[in-house]
């Protein structure tokens, strides 16, 4: 399994931003798909995460200001992120936990400036 993500960028605070993450593999099950987050020095976050029938988990930092969907037919996940904010800068990954293992994609760096 592997997993691309994609659609970071820079951003002015109070913007949006849509990331995607893309997995490629045969992947059958139960299974889920979180994106987290790191800046430099800290442990990496969780940011939301997704089970394959829809429920999702937020942190308490973007809840009401994010929105997490995937399309399984697709093995894609995607995180919409609105009123971003500075202390939203950081490398987004995203992961795929499935029969007891856990995939990471690459990162994609989200920079919230003006």
């Amino acid at each position: 399994v592997q997993l691309q993500a994609s659609g970071g960028g820079l951003v002015q605070p109070g913007g949006s931003l849509r990331l995607s993450c893309a997995a490629s593999g045969k992947i059958f099950g139960g299974n889920v798909m979180g994106w987290y987050r790191q800046t430099p020095g800290k442990q990496r976050e969780l940011v939301a995460d997704i089970l394959n029938n829809g429920a999702a988990n937020y942190a308490d930092s973007v809840k009401g200001r994010s929105t997490i969907a995937r399309d399984n037919a697709k093995n894609t996940m995607y995180l919409q992120m609105s009123s971003l904010r500075p202390e939203d800068t950081a490398v987004y990954y995203c992961k795929l936990s499935y029969r007891g293992l856990d995939f990471w994609g690459q990162g994609t760096q989200v920079t919230v400036s003006s």
